[in-house]
């Protein structure tokens, strides 16, 4: 499993905006078979503030992802509403293992 955190600072006028076209792009990245989960999530003491969490079945789903006409609306859609570009993290999970054991 592969996990990227994409960190997002939204121009406040944007906020819900960004969490419409966010969910609108989660809902159908769920879909594809190469996401395992797809959750997008608000920092309570700065609203401008989110966090994308993707947790990918393998590297080859990640380039899929970008790839779809779902994700390039999302990109060309929210690009104007961030402060900052948004950056990411990408982390692999040592527990659970792919069958959910340790």
């Amino acid at each position: 499993m592969l996990i990227v955190h994409v960190f997002v600072n939204v121009k406040n006028e944007y906020i819900e905006a960004f969490k419409t076209a966010t969910i609108e792009n989660a809902s159908q990245s769920v879909k594809e078979p190469g996401i395992a989960r797809f959750d997008l999530i608000w920092e309570q003491d700065d609203p401008t503030k989110f966090v994308l969490v993707e947790v990918y079945r393998n590297k080859e789903a990640t380039l899929k992802h970008k790839e779809t006409a779902h994700y390039k609306k999302w990109r060309d859609t929210v690009e104007s509403m961030m402060e900052k570009p948004r950056t990411s993290i990408k982390y692999i999970n040592i527990f659970p293992d792919e069958n959910g054991w340790g």
